[in-house]
């Protein structure tokens, strides 16, 4: 007995070991409860390439519609024609929303879900420094009923960004491409999804009737975003955009017209203040001034003008 102690002993640590390994090594994604929640998060612990992810529900899913997006009918127009058909079964492009900051790019997918969450539509929210394994997730839902758009906000990446060639993969049609039930969307402050340098202008060639070839910088630069079927550009607002979006919200948080003519001067200070005239800042104005004319109704004994 005492010869096989030895072994008995080594064997045991052996366990050990690979019981401490298994918990390291990365572990096949498991479906989350579905029925959970409508939208959901792919998270991990770490940004390693071996932490293990996992599918978190959103447990409070803001409430946006479609009308509630002023002065960007167009644009609108544009991604719910095409989101409609794919929740309809029906052929459709992935989608990269691209332009100005806060011009209701992220609120647009938010509306979409929203409008076709009872027909099935669910979100995956993923971030860039997680779509290498975009793979994973598209496999995970390949075979569930539901229609899934995998939905990347403010979308931007470096040079050698692993996560770019997962996306570019996946958008391109490879084996790891996703099914009909998958639609990516992308929100992006530029429009290549890349930084663009002067130093690029460099590689452009002219041939001989004239016409300018981009090089190979430039067409690497613009791979990625060509990859996406649906272009929806935003542009930034004019002084009359931005306080029909003022008057938007402060109607929707109870002001009425009178209140709201006053607010006008208010609403064109804090723009400058901002130096934007944003759908966000605008927002963000009448946030403040219905709370301090809500405070200043309290103040009164109830009047004021909500």
């Amino acid at each position: 007995m005492e010869q096989t102690d030895p072994l008995l002993r080594l064997l045991s640590r052996a366990e050990q070991v690979l019981s401490r390994l298994e918990n390291v090594l990365p572990q096949a994604l498991q479906a989350p409860d579905w029925s959970a929640s409508v939208a959901f998060r792919y998270r991990k612990r770490s940004a390693s390439a071996w932490a293990n992810g996992w599918l978190e529900p959103v447990r409070h899913v803001g409430v946006i519609r479609y009308e509630d997006l002023c002065e960007v009918d167009t644009q609108k127009g544009r991604f719910e024609r095409n989101l409609a058909q794919f929740v309809a079964g029906r052929t459709a492009n992935n989608v990269l929303l691209s332009g100005a900051r806060g011009t209701g790019k992220s609120s647009l997918v938010k509306a979409g879900l929203h409008a076709h969450a009872a027909q099935g539509l669910r979100l995956i929210e993923v971030d860039k420094a997680d779509l290498i394994d975009l793979p994973d997730l598209i496999e995970l839902v390949s075979e569930r009923p539901e229609r899934f758009v995998i939905f990347c906000d403010d979308l931007s990446f470096d040079e050698g960004e692993p996560g770019y060639k997962a996306l570019k993969s996946v958008l391109d049609g490879t084996v790891a491409a996703h099914g009909d039930n998958v639609l990516v969307v992308a929100t992006s402050n530029r429009r290549h999804l890349l930084p663009e340098y002067h130093s690029d202008n460099k590689t452009y060639s002219r041939g001989d009737d004239g016409e300018l070839h981009p090089g190979e910088v430039v067409e690497e630069k613009i791979s990625l975003s060509e990859r996406f079927g649906l272009w929806v550009s935003f542009y930034p607002f004019s002084q009359d955009e931005y306080l029909a979006i003022v008057a938007q919200w402060l109607r929707h948080l109870g002001l009425n017209d009178e209140a709201i003519e006053a607010a006008r001067p208010e609403a064109r200070v804090w723009a400058i203040e901002r130096g934007s005239r944003s759908g966000r800042v605008a927002q963000q104005f009448a946030r403040d001034h219905a709370g301090r004319v809500a405070g200043e109704a309290t103040r009164q004994g109830g009047a004021g003008h909500v």
